[in-house]
């Protein structure tokens, strides 16, 4: 009975950490391991495919959350501004369709074809890729900065610090970032807090 007590105790302890070994979480400084994702015209896109580029911008997001829709225009414009500049544009929309009708993939390519969108909008069916970066919310922003071929986290969080209106925001966390970036200075503020819907989890 004395043996049994400890190995239970074990199980429990593997059990609870199994999980946690399964999703890096990227935090600031880390490298991010190469992704390929659908896009809504029906191509694969590999984080290896911007490796020409300075960076990207990659932004968890979706199609039915009142912040992700706030900030729509917001993120169409980020890609406008940057893409040009070697930092564009990769929307990742990981929610589970059947707890989230309005994100399946044929209302992804809906939405992208109603906004326009010239940029990608990948599902993550796996949800392994937002396991991955430790995405919580959409919208959810990862900066990345392509270092010789190697893609690491320089920013994590929001996009500026009011959802409800883009010209009252007086923090812009990404556009701070970017700059930043782009003129090889430290990014002023690496890390706030993402403010948005929570990522509609498979079995959660």
């Amino acid at each position: 009975m004395k043996l049994i007590k400890p190995i239970l105790l074990m199980l429990c302890f593997a059990a609870l950490t199994a999980g946690r070994t399964a999703a890096p979480n990227y935090g600031v400084g880390d490298t991010v391991a190469d992704f390929k994702l659908k896009n809504v015209d029906g191509k694969m896109v590999s984080l290896s495919d911007y490796k020409s580029g300075k960076g990207v911008i990659v932004i968890f997001d979706c199609n039915t959350c009142p912040y992700s829709k706030a900030y729509n225009d917001r993120i169409i414009a980020l890609n406008k501004k940057y893409a040009a500049q070697g930092f564009p544009v990769i929307t990742i929309n990981a929610n589970d369709p059947s707890d989230s009708e309005g994100d399946s993939f044929d209302e992804m390519v809906a939405l992208a074809k109603r906004k326009k969108y010239d940029f990608p909008y990948l599902v993550d069916e796996t949800q392994n890729v937002a396991r991955a970066f430790g995405a919580t919310n959409t919208p959810h922003v990862f900066v990345l900065k392509n270092e010789g071929g190697a893609f690491t986290v320089a920013y994590i969080g929001a996009i500026d610090d009011n959802a409800r209106d883009a010209s009252s925001a007086s923090k812009k966390y990404v556009e701070d970032a970017v700059d930043a970036l782009l003129s090889n200075k430290a990014v002023p503020a690496a890390k706030t807090r993402a403010i948005g819907c929570g990522i509609k989890w498979k079995n959660a």
